[in-house]
């Protein structure tokens, strides 16, 4: 069950849509003074070495934010993401560390903002813990991201954002995570949740979907890229996002960044399938 380690997948392209839509709907809440709280339910490790051996194995990044690392054309929110990143590079020349979704945010933060963030594995809480351990408007929490997020919620802030991005290592997953999200929800009506998902199993992902769009929730948009045909293979075809109460204007943000990545994935001679809709 804790065999997932997210330091073989860090910055892929999955990493890069998640995270730049991630940025994107800190920049829209941040609109407003008030202070906000942000929720990562599976948070990881923070950050990622992307010359150890989980990267070197997969080489995923290659096909992900390597690929827009030199780019001089970046949209605002692509561009948004790779300089974060950059900056969690400390400037330096080479793609060397990609950051977690918690050091993102990280970055982002007001003083007035504060973060929770669960994280299960010993190995990686550790990492996280110690990563943040001097931050007080950061909590660290080691223990189920699922029950954390239910009981996380409402903040005090009245405001927040939430990430759900488990790893969907049991078929359970699916259906826990949309139910989990349901009762957040009824807890915290106007908070915005982000669920990340793969398409390994079409079947799988569209039924977990399915009951947050059957769920009677208002106001829910889609976000996804796919990068290969679906298939019964191993392996991840697509990822996307689902997003609940999205701020006004992500979804122009997001057709703004998947007309791109579309056109920077296609240079490699494959095809990518981007889809953006919102749910009746």
């Amino acid at each position: 069950m804790l065999s997932y380690r997210h330091g073989y997948h860090a910055g892929n392209y999955a990493d890069v849509l998640k995270h730049t839509m991630l940025l994107q709907v800190l920049k829209l809440m941040h609109k407003k003074h008030k202070p906000m709280a942000y929720i990562d339910s599976h948070a990881g490790a923070g950050g990622y070495a992307l010359t150890d051996e989980f990267s070197k194995k997969t080489g995923e990044y290659l096909d992900g934010v390597d690929k827009l690392w030199g780019k001089d054309d970046l949209p605002e929110p692509l561009q948004q993401c790779v300089d974060d990143v950059k900056h969690f590079n400390q400037g330096e020349e080479e793609l060397a560390f990609y950051p977690g979704s918690p050091a993102f945010v990280d970055m982002n933060m007001r003083e007035k903002d504060r973060m929770v963030l669960h994280e299960l594995h010993g190995t990686d809480f550790a990492s996280l813990d110690e990563q943040f351990a001097n931050d007080r408007h950061i909590r660290v929490v080691k223990g189920d991201g699922l029950k954390g997020l239910i009981a996380a919620v409402p903040p005090l802030e009245r405001r927040g954002v939430a990430l759900i991005d488990p790893s969907y290592e049991i078929k359970t997953d699916y259906q826990d995570v949309a139910n989990a999200i349901i009762k957040a929800h009824k807890r915290f009506a106007t908070g915005v949740y982000m669920l990340w998902y793969p398409v390994v199993d079409r079947a799988q992902t569209e039924a977990m979907l399915k009951i947050l769009a059957d769920s009677g929730i208002k106001n829910q948009l889609r976000i996804e890229q796919s990068i290969t045909p679906d298939s019964d293979a191993f392996g991840m075809t697509a990822a996307g996002l689902w997003i609940i109460n999205p701020p006004w204007q992500l979804d122009i943000a997001a057709k703004e960044t998947l007309d791109y990545l579309e056109r920077c994935l296609g240079q490699s001679g494959g095809k990518t399938v981007v889809k953006l809709e919102v749910p009746e």
